[in-house]
Parts: C-alpha cells; structure tokens; sequence
C-alpha cells in the first residue's frame, strides 16, 4: 500500500524542510518527500492547507502504571491517550509494579505495546533496584531487554556515588540518566511550591532550590563521567540557570519541560477552585518569575524538549485533601494544543521550533528511530491543525484516568492525525481530514 500525504506544509527540521511538498508513504515507510510527486498507484489524501505535516512526535517521559497500577492506566490507555495527543511515540517511566529493574518487567510492558498496536513504546529502566538507591539495576540487562534510558523517577537518585556509578555504566551504551531533581532534605514533606499562594492556604512549601541543587549535583557528575545527564520536567528558574552554565561549558546536559510549567503558576493553587488537587505536582508549580524562566528557555534553545510528564490517578485517589492526593497530572492529549496556543500563537516559537522540541530532539536525546522524514525511515507522521478550535472536555480524554487542571479550557491548534509505521492510527474528526 501507497500514501501520498499530498499538498501541506511539510516541516522536517532534520532535513532542512519548511514548505508545501508531498510525502510518500510506501508500507511502513517514508518513500520520498518532495514537490508534485507523482501519483502512480498511491492513495492519495489532500491535506488542507495551513495543516503541518511533521514527523511523529514522541513524548519522552510518561507514566503509563502497567503493570501494577492498572486502574489508572495501562499501556493500552495509555497509547490510546498518546496517539489521541499526536504522538507516535512514548518513553515510559519505572515507578510500576513490580518497578521495571529487571528484563522480564521490560519484555512485559513490550508485549503491551505491540498488542496495544498504537503508539511506540520505549520502556526507561530504573537506576537502582527496586528504585531504593541501595543497589545499582542491571543496566545492561535493561539495555539487551529494549530500554533506552534509566532513571528512578518520582525519586532523586539516592546519593552522589550511586548516581556516578549510573552515569559511567549507562555511559558505556550511551544512554541518558533522566533525574527527577530533587534535594528530600529540603523538600521534606512539602506539597506545593514555597511562596505566597502556598502559605495563604497554608500548604507546605517546596523552594526552587530543592530542584536546582539535584541539577547541580547531576551537571557536575556528567562533567566527572563524560556521561549524558537529563534533567526531567524542570520548573525552576535556577535549574534553567545550571543546565545553560553546564551547556556553555560542553557538559553533556539536557533537560525537558511540562506543558504545565509553562503555561500555570502556583495562583492556581486558590484559583477558580481552592485546593484542587489537579493543581498538585511534583515539581510543583511555580511562581510567575519561574513560568516565564521556562519559556524563555524554551525559546532561546537551552530547553531541549517538551515532555509531559504524564501521571494519571484514579479519581477517587485525587479527590482527597491536598495534603494526601498523589502528585500529577494527565498530559498527552492537552500538549499539543497548549504548546500551539501559549507558544506558537504567543509568538515565542516557531513552528519549526516546535517540532525539534516536541519529535527531533526527544529521537536524539533517546537514539530512538523517528524525528525525521528522510527517505526509508519509518512512516511515523503527526498532521497537525494550528488554527483548530480545541476545547478540553476532561472526560472525553482517552486515557483512563482524567485528572487534568485544563478542563473547559478553549485552546488554538490541534492534531488532525496520527500516522504509525503507515498505519493511521487516530484521526480527529474536528479536523475534517480523512485518512
């Protein structure tokens, strides 16, 4: 079978290409891109102008809780969520249970996936064993078995000894360690960010310099190894500070931001709705100085990705008080339309731009196959709309889980389709494109 996504505007970061071109699709892969191809035998599907053709975005850090936790979500959800969202792709992170420290919580989450048959699934292994910091993971155990990064995310790695062990053992296949940066010191049982809004409702705080200082700590010891540091989900202005310092000294360093912490800041703590614990994550949300720390961050080239930290709870789990509601949020269906309408539309990114954070840099980052339409890789493509209405109805959300603080929010620009190794497989009908 022959595709020719015909007539919209390509962009392929990674091949220089920016303008209306045709692309074919020959099976599971990209056969050519260029002007007025010709027909031949291809299914031939007109794409209305203004739609962006690009190559599949790939969310590089998601919770998708199988196994274990399958009453939040479960792989198959959970890709059901990311597809529905734009992205062809998905690295999900170890907090399952069992924790995913071993070749046989790997293979099983695989499994999944390939009968799940939606988005591409990447397991992330975890640091140490049973994600304690006691005892450093198999890694290569993990990398034989398909990960392709390690971390013990919702946990900082334990101690700096451990976390120079990770580095120079992940360092010997190239693969990342992605921190949940965080000093548990200087967090201690905090639950929203240290400032004003936290203390009129009288929640425990929790300062940026929590953040910043497991950045530092990380930077430095990637400057020891040689190894490749990511910080996960940054928030705070002084972790952007240490990753541009750590990057202007050719230190291997990277990092993501949540669509959340660029757009919301800890007012939302007291408003529309006092305490909602959809406001509730870790890293928390910050101050306006920080939001606009992340996107001019994001603008200048010092963030590498936006990620989103997708974290679904069952409902009853999130409708507790503050205090004892899990952190997170759901995020894959609500990044696209936020990064279009809070940095496109704003005027902070290009839409270029856009695709090397949310598809290039994520392949780069991870050495995953995608981030590219370049003849004979595979056909993983997300068409988006920048200018479609999207209106956030929280359950109407795919995932199974529908904890999200974005309901009822009117955003601009959206995903029209998903395209995975040639198969499409979602489709918005607001879009009014048919695949």
């Amino acid at each position: 079978m022959k595709t020719l996504l015909k007539g919209g505007r390509v962009i392929d970061p990674a091949n220089g290409i920016d303008g209306v071109h045709d692309v074919l699709i020959d099976g599971d892969r990209i056969a050519r891109v260029g002007r007025d191809l010709p027909v031949d035998a291809a299914t031939v599907v007109e794409i209305p102008a203004g739609f962006i053709v690009s190559p599949g975005l790939i969310d590089m850090h998601v919770h998708l809780r199988e196994p274990g936790q399958e009453h939040k979500e479960t792989v198959a959800t959970g890709t059901a969520s990311a597809v529905a969202g734009g992205f062809t792709a998905v690295a999900c992170m170890p907090n399952t249970v069992p924790v995913n420290d071993s070749a046989n919580v790997t293979s099983l989450i695989l499994a999944k996936a390939r009968q799940a048959n939606l988005a591409r699934v990447y397991p992330i292994g975890a640091v140490s064993k049973g994600s304690k910091g006691e005892l450093l993971a198999d890694i290569a155990e993990l990398r034989e078995a398909g990960c392709v990064a390690i971390t013990d995310d919702g946990h900082p790695t334990a101690t700096a000894i451990l976390m120079r062990r990770a580095l120079e053992y992940a360092g010997m296949f190239d693969m990342p360690l992605v921190e949940h940066c965080e000093d548990p010191s200087l967090k201690g049982d905090g639950v929203a960010h240290e400032g004003f809004h936290a203390s009129a409702l009288g929640l425990r705080g929790i300062p940026g310099a929590c953040e910043a200082l497991g950045a530092e700590r990380g930077i430095l010891l990637a400057e020891l190894t040689g190894s490749h540091f990511h910080v996960a989900h940054m928030s705070a202005r002084q972790s952007l500070r240490s990753v541009r310092k750590g990057k202007e000294a050719g230190i291997r360093v990277t990092c993501e931001v949540a669509p959340h912490h660029f757009t919301l800041t800890d007012e939302s703590l007291g408003r529309p709705i006092p305490y909602d614990t959809n406001t509730k994550m870790n890293p928390p949300l910050r101050e306006i100085a920080d939001r606009d720390a992340m996107i001019a961050g994001i603008a200048d080239g010092t963030v590498d990705v936006i990620a989103t930290d997708h974290a679904p709870h069952h409902y009853d789990e999130k409708k507790v008080e503050f205090d004892r509601a899990p952190f997170g949020i759901v995020g894959l269906e609500t990044a696209v339309p936020l990064t279009f309408d809070r940095l496109v539309h704003a005027g902070h990114i290009s839409l270029r731009r856009m695709i090397e954070l949310l598809s290039v840099n994520p392949a780069r980052i991870l050495r995953v196959t995608g981030g590219t339409l370049s003849a004979g890789a595979p056909a993983d493509v997300t068409i988006l709309a920048p200018d479609l209405k999207v209106v956030v109805e929280a359950r109407s959300l795919r995932s199974k889980s529908k904890n999200t603080p974005f309901d009822g929010w009117e955003l601009r620009g959206g995903v029209a389709a998903t395209i995975v190794g040639g198969r499409t497989v979602y489709t918005n009908p607001a879009a009014g494109l048919t695949l």
